[in-house]
């Protein structure tokens, strides 16, 4: 246990005894549970629900599971109930969890670093198939989430997942989520560092440990050496990011404190160069903090962010070094900017050993257990059994050689997987949404997919970066905030002040080049059906203003706000 945080100064005001009960930090020696989630968690560990979803609750059925269970634990190996059907967006926040449970489920599968083989991605499509109605999205961290899953098969879904090495095990909850790792590490050309081997260590010391199974909320990592930064580290609660150091070599930027929500921040830098081998003591040290350090009162407060802005980079840095590392960190160059905006690997690209990596996009990330069982298929036949997915809601075939690209590339676009796509197919995002989730309040796959198809049939000549990231709620699953349009769901009026389907519009957002978040005309929201209207009129207007070699959330930056609207 750390040691007690710094005392107030004697200038500090301080609060009357025995109201103040803290933060909740149990480095401060606060360790009543300050809401319901924390006596949950305090009553037992997630980690120990698998016994009773084996033992009692697949054989008794769903009436059968404790409401701690259902609503919390199970989360720690993948599951949340899935929405009810047929509620609509305008009665998500005033009905009771009970009233908006189905009794069917989301499963999702963790993929540390994205890396798949073959005959793992054929049983994730086997399941799709038998257990889940033949749904397996792919997610923007990397997962595959299945829905329709039935409490009763559970047991049997994890056996087939864990006999090729994969699991569920703190998928959601409050965990070490999945580690994000760029899908080409160990294979780019241009690649500064492998972050596999501190990937596969810190899973192997991290995940499902005891230790690490109570934290304040969810902790998000990533880990790459591409000098294309791709996995989104702005937005992780720790990342490490391939640099090169002038004196030391090849290693990795470390950065801390990032997350979107309803209160993004952007993470900030420790300064701090991290070997190779050093890597997996650094996160541990950083989850540490977060577990001791971390304010369990208020779940919306709850997150690393919120720590690391309160208590600033220096500070945050002492303690790693002082109480939990026990030594001084090297100090490091900041990682460079891309040269690129795409970051998501689509095309045919040549890797180091002479082969090629072959990436490609579904729709919003929407694919079908069918769909992936072929792409196994494919990637068996022509490449060497490596597949990846990637932070964009992309895959990955590796090991492809030349003269076999031109086949993969005819069998993937035959299922309707673009190796070349458009601006659109490869720039739009989209969240669960109202279909299942029961934080949503709008529609988001479908309205992806079609806004691709308009889009693409009234612009076939666009030809810029640009994305478009589309969420239920305002949760920012999708990355709302930080996409050249982002749209967060809600309720609107239409001409006709009728309430609607639509959503709040945010301009200008980026990671990678020049990361910020986008800017939100006063005023600005577009219903659901008018959605390409706008969506065209913007990129209009865009083309028509934009300077040489200017990006789209560079002009947003300037524009006026009657350009935008």
């Amino acid at each position: 246990m750390a040691a007690t945080p710094e005392q107030p100064s004697p200038a500090t005001p301080r609060r009357k005894a025995g109201r103040h009960r803290g933060e909740g930090q149990w480095a401060a020696g606060h360790f009543t549970p300050l809401n319901g989630n924390e006596q949950f968690k305090k009553d037992d560990d997630g980690l120990n629900v698998r016994t009773r979803i084996e033992t009692i609750y697949s054989k008794r059925g769903f009436d059968s599971i404790d409401p701690n269970d259902l609503r919390g634990r199970m989360r720690w190996w993948g599951l949340y109930t899935q929405r009810k059907p047929g509620i609509d967006g305008g009665k998500t926040a005033i009905l009771e969890p009970e009233e908006l449970d189905d009794e069917y489920f989301m499963l999702r599968v963790r993929i540390d670093g994205g890396r798949l083989t073959t005959e793992q991605l054929r049983v994730i499509g086997e399941i799709s198939q038998e257990f889940a109605r033949g749904t397996a999205d792919i997610t923007d961290r990397q997962n595959v989430q299945y829905h329709w899953i039935r409490i009763e098969d559970v047991p049997e879904i994890w056996n087939r997942l864990e006999a090729v090495g994969l699991s569920t095990t703190e998928a959601c909850g409050d965990t070490p989520r999945v580690i994000l790792g760029s899908p080409v590490a160990g294979i780019a050309e241009d690649e500064i560092i492998d972050g596999t081997p501190a990937v596969d260590e810190i899973h192997r010391r991290i995940v499902g440990n005891p230790d690490f199974s109570n934290l304040p909320r969810k902790f998000k990592s990533a880990v790459s050496g591409s000098p294309l930064l791709d996995v989104a580290h702005e937005i992780n609660d720790i990342a490490f990011v391939g640099v090169e150091h002038p004196e030391h070599g090849p290693g990795f930027d470390l950065w801390v404190g990032g997350g979107l929500s309803t209160n993004p921040k952007i993470g900030v830098r420790l300064g701090a160069w991290v070997p190779l081998d050093e890597v997996p003591d650094v996160y541990e040290g950083v989850i540490s903090i977060f577990r001791d350090y971390g304010y369990r009162r208020l779940r919306t407060r709850a997150r690393l962010k919120f720590l690391v802005a309160d208590w600033g980079a220096e500070k945050f840095r002492r303690v790693l070094e002082e109480e939990y590392l026990e030594r001084e960190l090297v100090d490091g160059p900041a990682p460079a900017q891309p040269v690129q905006q795409w970051r998501d690997h689509v095309g045919v690209h040549r890797q180091q050993d002479g082969n090629f990596y072959v990436g490609f996009a579904p729709r919003v990330g929407r694919v079908d257990g069918a769909t992936l069982t072929k792409i196994a298929e494919l990637a068996q036949a022509h490449g060497s059994g490596r597949l990846r997915t990637t932070v964009e809601q992309k895959m990955i075939v590796l090991d492809v050689t030349e003269d076999q690209v031109d086949s993969l590339v005819s069998g993937l676009e035959a299922l309707d997987l673009r190796v070349t796509p458009s601006p659109f197919r490869r720039g739009t995002m989209a969240c669960t949404g109202i279909e299942f989730c029961k934080l949503a309040i709008v529609e988001t796959k479908g309205r992806g997919s079609t806004l691709i198809d308009e889009l693409e049939r009234r612009m076939p000549e666009f030809d810029q970066p640009i994305t478009i990231n589309i969420n239920g709620c305002p949760n920012a699953c999708a990355r709302i905030q930080v996409a050249d349009i982002g749209l967060k769901g809600q309720l609107v009026l239409d001409d006709e002040g009728r309430q609607v389907e639509g959503y709040q519009v945010h301009l200008g957002g980026a990671l990678g080049l020049e990361a910020g978040f986008g800017r939100k005309v006063r005023g600005l929201k577009v219903t659901a059906d008018a959605l390409p209207d706008y969506v065209e009129r913007v990129l209009t207007r865009f083309q028509a203003e934009r300077e040489d070699g200017e990006r789209f959330a560079t002009w947003a930056a300037r524009a006026s706000e009657e350009a935008l609207s």
